[in-house]
């Protein structure tokens, strides 16, 4: 497994060895989840580094180096290093003062095993050296990856008491990494359930989108919800609704269409705006996610009839949405561009009808017509106007 490390593309950046020159070698490690998901042949998106210099003293050594500095997140000891092949984030090493579940008080440490066990999972704790790539693993991290086990470092109650959203991060990662179950996290995540009250509703939000994002979340949503964890967060699901996720997970796979965690959202609701209105408020969704969620919710049976006059209607992705939580087939959409309605009020006006609501009703009624025809050529939209004019 160690060998990934060295056969994969990024430790060999030339922004990254220009930083490791900057900073020293022997005062960082590369940390967390570039490290980790090498480690398991997964893609890498954003890479971390530890450090024992304190945020000071790494904009000073990255200014003479040449190097631009972000303080993103200085009062935590969080500095970004702005590479030309990407950016770092550069982090102190620390030690929690004190913890309320929410927020952390933190203090720069120079041990790189204190700065492990503040963190969350074993797996997360893996440091490499940025010259020899030999990975520190002080809690038996590189033993869960090859487990494919998600696992607490320490005690899981004492990690969840330091920040509650771990309970869902847990989930997330056993979702997206776990084979193995670790019987201490489930039963400390269920226990402690009720924490995540204490969140604020944005970061609650964050962390079941970004579950419901992955490729296959089904087994663990199904979980979170048998030991009473979805409640807390989305009291509206029932077992009706775990079910409608999975049936809705076989019709994305079965058609190939990518994975959407509002639309997903919406398996785990009633049908009803209402409440989706609600959940989308109590979870300060944007407003694209909330139009989408409520427009999921006002799915009806009728829309899977005629799916390109939907998607002419409403817009394609939302009817993806509702076709796909209906059970029905979205194949006719692929490639498919909403044609434009070829009459303008203008033209009726030129007919004799005088400009005002009557040219919106007719508009509006010819294409109407148009759409439940199918969009025929402009030649049949002609006699759609021509009938309805005969008929006023």
């Amino acid at each position: 497994m160690n060998n990934a490390l060295h056969s994969a593309d990024w430790p060999r950046r030339e922004g990254l060895a220009l930083l490791t020159r900057a900073l020293g070698a022997e005062n960082i490690r590369w940390v967390g989840g570039a490290v980790r998901d090498t480690l398991l042949g997964a893609d890498v998106h954003d890479i971390d580094c530890a450090t024992t210099l304190t945020p000071d003293v790494v904009i000073d050594k990255c200014a003479s180096a040449g190097i631009r500095t972000v303080p993103t997140g200085i009062d935590h000891g969080t500095v970004t290093a702005v590479l030309e092949d990407g950016v770092v984030e550069v982090t102190t090493l620390r030690l929690d003062v004190a913890t309320d579940g929410r927020r952390a008080t933190v203090a720069f440490a120079t041990d790189w095993q204190d700065d492990a066990a503040r963190r969350d999972f074993t797996i997360n704790a893996l440091y490499a050296h940025p010259d020899t790539l030999e990975i520190s693993d002080y809690f038996g991290g590189l033993e869960d990856l090859e487990a494919r086990r998600v696992r607490f470092i320490g005690d899981a109650r004492e990690r969840i008491a330091e920040d509650h959203l771990r309970i869902l991060r847990y989930y997330r990662f056993q979702a997206r990494f776990g084979a193995m179950l670790d019987g201490e996290a489930e039963e400390a995540c269920a226990d402690m359930a009720a924490t995540l009250k204490g969140l604020s509703r944005e970061r609650v939000a964050d962390e079941l989108l970004r579950l419901l994002a992955l490729p296959a979340p089904g087994a663990t949503v199904a979980r979170m919800f048998e030991r009473g964890v979805l409640r807390i967060i989305v009291p509206e699901a029932c077992a009706a609704h775990i079910k409608a996720l999975q049936t809705l997970l076989a019709h994305e796979a079965d058609q190939g269409v990518a994975p959407d965690p509002v639309r997903r959202l919406a398996a785990l609701l009633p049908p009803s705006p209402d409440v989706a209105e609600g959940v989308a408020a109590r979870l300060r969704l944007s407003r694209a996610q909330r139009a989408r969620l409520v427009s999921a919710a006002e799915r009806l049976a009728a829309d899977s009839e005629n799916a390109k006059a939907l998607a002419y209607r409403i817009g394609e992705p939302f009817a993806v949405d509702r076709l796909l939580l209906l059970g029905a087939d979205t194949a006719v959409l692929t490639d498919w561009t909403p044609p434009i309605f070829p009459l303008k009020g203008g033209e009726i006006v030129a007919r004799g009808v005088a400009a005002g609501p009557q040219v919106a009703r007719i508009l509006q009624a010819t294409e109407r017509q148009w759409v439940e025809e199918g969009f025929p050529p402009q030649s049949r939209v002609v006699e759609i106007l021509d009938t309805l004019l005969n008929q006023a």
